[in-house]
């Protein structure tokens, strides 16, 4: 089945396929387009925010290997809501929602400014479903500590998207799809949260151990791999029938719906890049992925 095909099949996106010449988004866009790439990243601990490790140098790397773009739009694990919303102001705040880390990291802030104008098309481009102008919310740290990284002149309006906490996977990745017009204008979309992220399991003993990961935590890894490169999205997006090693990695999915959204964006002949595959503390993954060039 064609993504556009098995887009149109998910619950909830059926206002997108009777609005006339609209249908999807997707549907409107020529392969000779040129797309901004979308990118899923695994963000880790808000220590990566201030840090030079080999995750947030290859963030760098990642903002000098594509187009600058005119703006990012983030979907961050960390924004939660019921409804979606997208932040509207000029000048969103620096969110530090973390506890117990060194005063250093609460002293950061990314002044980048906003883009009320490009929050207002985005609402407008989400026929599914009514997307609120939030004027509350700011940057958390599914945002800043990854963006700061990428364009430290915070020179680059940036953009959060909320995830409607209370809709499936299928819901999310459908919405996705409606967001597909701005990568034509340049807006770089990431999906800020982690595959595997089960704190509870957490070996504190060996954080500090490279590439530490359990048994169940390669067996999962592996199979999100092999699914995403092989765009077998509809497995993903069910993801609590991969077996007993997905329900250990995804505990509550918060940090796993940014990838859906990801996925999402990708269009049917893109292709796909996978980096920063590696695990920390046994049950965390920093896992990442890049769709398009």
């Amino acid at each position: 089945m064609k993504r556009k095909d098995f887009i149109k099949t998910l619950g909830g996106f059926a206002a997108m396929t009777t609005l006339g010449g609209f249908k999807t988004i997707t549907d409107t866009l020529s392969r000779d387009d040129k797309l901004m790439p979308v990118l899923f990243i695994g963000h880790g601990s808000p220590m990566n925010g201030i840090e030079n490790n080999e995750f947030s140098n290859y963030w760098k790397k990642l903002a000098n290997e594509i187009p600058e773009p005119s703006a990012v739009l983030v979907i961050s694990a960390h924004w939660l809501t019921r409804g979606t919303h997208v932040t509207a102001m000029d000048n969103p705040k620096t969110i530090h929602d973390f506890g117990g880390f060194p005063r250093e990291l609460f002293e950061v802030q990314y002044p980048a400014p906003g883009d009320p104008l490009l929050a207002k098309e985005t609402a407008e481009l989400i026929l599914s479903t009514n997307v609120g102008l939030d004027h509350d919310w700011g940057l958390d740290h599914g945002t800043w500590t990854i963006v700061r990284h990428m364009y430290p002149d915070a020179h680059i309006p940036v953009l959060q998207l909320s995830i409607d906490y209370h809709k499936p996977a299928s819901y999310h990745y459908a919405l996705a799809s409606e967001l597909a017009q701005l990568r034509k204008k340049r807006v770089l979309i990431i999906g800020s949260g982690n595959m595997i992220h089960n704190l509870r399991m957490v070996d504190w003993k060996n954080m500090e151990v490279d590439n530490y990961g359990f048994d169940w935590a390669h067996e999962i890894n592996a199979k999100f791999k092999e699914k995403i490169l092989n765009k077998e999205h509809p497995d993903l997006i069910d993801y609590k029938k991969l077996g007993p090693a997905a329900n250990y990695a995804i505990p509550t999915p918060d940090h796993y719906y940014p990838l859906i959204y990801s996925l999402g964006l990708q269009q049917d002949k893109e292709d796909v890049d996978i980096f920063n595959d590696k695990y920390v503390g046994g049950s965390l993954s920093m896992t990442s992925v890049r769709i398009g060039k």
